[in-house]
């Protein structure tokens, strides 16, 4: 140990001084730095860079559970214990969520539909059960509000749309990129808060259409959409919050690559045991045949 201690301050002390006050002789100290590190010493350097290159793929939101998922799928063998030293040792953390505004605007006479949902944020199939919520963006040019539909089965997003409006016409583009995307059966719950686009009349005509029924949270109650709230803490966690967009089409562009190219098809959720939304859909639909 007083050796490694010696190579670690050797840049701000003379090695001479270092070797004098921890009473090691100087020789003793250059033969140790001629011998080969011990295996496990390079099995760990070796291993840091990989759970490097995990985490900066994940735009650096990875923590430890996440990576050593990652790491067993690419057939690595090593242990939880071990990816939480390495990246202790190595300075990786994950970025973390901050709370973010409310966006609902509740003061309309509109009809509230009733809580269908009513906090069961588990369905067993894909296209029973969809959230939807809108948070907003801030950019040099002004705010940039995003409407985002959930797919509560795989926690997939399945529709969104970005404005420098928060109104109907965003959720209803939101909507609409939704239906046309994933087709659902009549009888989807469609869940929201009490805003003023969802309980429009276009936008209650909309739902119509497509056959789903409306969901209503109930009066200032976050919890009922907890999903929801929840995606976009993890937005803001992992993007966002590490931007400074200049534009609001330049902070949609980001989004969107954020959306197809991350979140969507690679993203570890916990809540689906660390696999992406759209492998867990996959394991569900090769499942189903198999049954």
């Amino acid at each position: 140990m007083k050796f490694v201690f010696i190579s670690a301050e050797k840049a701000v002390y003379p090695v001479e001084v270092l070797c004098s006050v921890l009473e090691v002789s100087r020789s003793g100290y250059y033969a140790w730095c001629k011998r080969p590190p011990p295996a496990r010493v390079v099995a760990d350097a070796q291993l840091a860079v990989e759970i490097a290159g995990v985490h900066q793929r994940s735009r650096r939101t990875y923590g430890s559970p996440r990576v050593h998922a990652d790491l067993r799928a690419k057939g690595l063998r090593v242990s939880k214990k071990r990816v939480e030293r390495l990246m202790r040792e190595n300075g990786i953390v994950a970025l973390h969520k901050r709370p973010f505004r409310r966006t609902t605007d509740s003061n309309h006479h509109d009809p509230i539909a009733p809580n269908l949902l009513n906090r069961d944020f588990e369905p067993e199939a894909p296209n029973t059960v969809w959230a939807t919520d809108v948070t907003y963006i801030p950019t040099i040019e002004g705010w940039l509000y995003l409407a985002v539909i959930l797919d509560l089965f795989s926690r997939r997003v399945v529709g969104w749309a970005a404005s420098a409006n928060n109104d109907r016409e965003l959720a209803l583009k939101a909507l609409h990129g939704a239906a046309r995307a994933r087709r659902p059966p009549p009888g989807l719950i469609h869940h929201s808060d009490r805003g003023s686009p969802y309980a429009s009349a276009d936008y209650r005509d909309a739902l119509e259409s497509y056959g789903m029924r409306a969901s209503m949270s109930r009066k200032a109650d976050c919890w009922d959409n907890a999903c929801a709230e929840s995606f976009f803490g993890t937005l803001k966690a992992e993007l966002v919050d590490d931007e400074r967009y200049p534009t609001r089409a330049i902070a949609t562009a980001s989004i969107g690559d954020y959306l197809d190219n991350f979140y969507n098809p690679a993203r570890r959720h916990s809540f689906l045991g660390l696999v992406s939304p759209m492998e867990f859909e996959l394991r569900a639909q090769v499942a189903a045949v198999a049954a």
